[in-house]
């Protein structure tokens, strides 16, 4: 017969639980977890087994708001082991198993672990990147009842979260920063259930079986389905004093940086669309603008082209590189190389802003999933990997166009594919 959990309050805590005579395992729960629900029955078969050698008891986080926060309870459901009135063992969250629960209790009654700092956590899907196509699927997921975790090594939103404003994304009046876009995103996913775990270092990954492995310095986590969303980041000039002159006359973001230049000269490093479309950015401010091209051709849509060649503020420099730049404690000048004739020129210049492609982050799939030879993730039609049940979504995916729209259709395909994928299982 099932032996019901008694719920306490944090009034009860110290008595019940750090007092205890007996080993301790408290359920921290929230009314609108739908996870919860499900893993109360576990819980109780657990205490149906262990009753004798250990305490069960539950807590709402809701009603018990002071104590959860200073026990650091950021999701739902919770488990946390105490042994002599300490915490012992991993904390557990999210989807636990009966056998996981069971293992653990085992180890505390038989006294094989204290506490360790890392805590493990399960989940349906398991989204890594916060970036547009992140939040978008987990959206998606969460609003499909999927317990969803979503994890990035910075702050959610990515590069957009860095982007002064943006005028061409639907359903906006026509512009819109990018931090605010972002921060609707993260709100709806958190809204819709998603759980956001921000500035983790992810160590190790492992998507050999069928339940995923992503290791950090904090957590582990562990998932029935993954969704890599990590994006791209910006190409260095990979010059000797770059990181130097790294936000001191040189910039990899325009719509961030350039109003730090009124009646600048600027220089635009990269001959395709982004630069382009940078280098009109830049005209609102700089009295001039010089793009370096390295090849003798643009790279980019013929309209972008030809408002850049008749645009008054405007030159370019084909058929150059960057390999040197010059200051003191910010950039005075920089050093150009033709590469078809191997003439060295110096030009005088206030600001740098470099355009020349984007870094896949993806080193540490590298062994996991296929990548291209750029170092993109390849995708079929589903936004699926070479590996079942890890997909891909955003920048970070093997194709031609990167755009905030295209990033947010693809956590869409993702996350709806992952949810087919989970449901096929049974």
């Amino acid at each position: 017969m099932s032996i019901s959990i008694k719920e306490i309050n944090s009034l009860e805590y110290e008595k019940t639980v750090l007092n205890s005579d007996l080993p301790v395992a408290l359920m921290f729960y929230s009314d609108k977890c739908h996870i919860c629900k499900n893993f109360i029955h576990i819980f109780d078969k657990s205490k149906e087994h262990n009753h004798q050698r250990m305490h069960f008891f539950k807590m709402s986080n809701t009603l018990n708001s002071e104590l959860v926060r200073k026990l650091n309870i950021t999701k739902s459901p919770t488990v946390l082991f105490f042994s002599e009135g300490k915490e012992s063992c991993n904390r557990l969250i999210g989807n636990i198993l009966f056998t996981e629960l069971q293992d653990t209790i085992e180890k505390i009654i038989g006294r094989e672990c204290g506490r360790d700092r890392k805590e493990i956590i399960r989940s349906d899907v398991l989204i890594l990147g916060a970036g547009p196509a992140g939040l978008t699927a987990g959206i998606y997921t969460s609003r499909s009842k999927l317990y969803t975790m979503i994890v990035d090594t910075a702050i959610a939103g990515g590069q957009v979260a860095n982007t002064y404003h943006i005028a061409n994304y639907p359903g906006t009046n026509g512009v819109v920063k990018g931090i605010d876009l972002v921060d609707n995103m993260k709100e709806q996913a958190l809204e819709f259930g998603s759980n956001l775990d921000e500035f983790q270092n992810i160590t190790e990954v492992d998507f050999s079986k069928p339940e995923k492995v992503v290791k950090t310095s904090k957590n582990e986590y562990y998932a029935r389905s993954v969704i890599i969303a990590t994006g791209a980041d910006p190409r260095r000039l990979s010059i000797e004093n770059e990181s130097e002159f790294r936000g001191k006359g040189i910039h990899y973001c325009a719509t961030c940086d350039g109003a730090f230049y009124q009646d600048a000269d600027l220089m635009v490093v990269g001959g395709g669309i982004s630069a382009l479309e940078e280098a009109l950015f830049l005209t609102r401010y700089a009295k001039h603008v010089t793009i370096i091209n390295k090849n003798s051709f643009f790279k980019a849509a013929k309209l972008y082209i030809d408002e850049v060649l008749h645009h008054p503020k405007i030159s370019v420099v084909y058929n150059s590189n960057v390999v040197e730049v010059k200051g003191d404690d910010f950039v005075k000048s920089v050093v150009l190389k033709d590469s078809e004739k191997g003439e060295i020129s110096e030009m005088p210049i206030d600001g740098i802003f470099v355009y020349i492609g984007l870094l896949p982050n993806t080193n540490l799939f590298k062994d996991s999933v296929e990548l291209s030879p750029g170092g993109y993730v390849k995708i079929d039609h589903n936004f699926m990997t070479n590996v079942p049940g890890v997909f891909a979504a955003g920048d970070v995916c093997e194709k031609s166009i990167r755009q905030i729209s295209t990033a947010v259709g693809d956590g869409t395909v993702a996350a709806i594919m992952a949810e087919r994928f989970l449901t096929s299982e049974h």
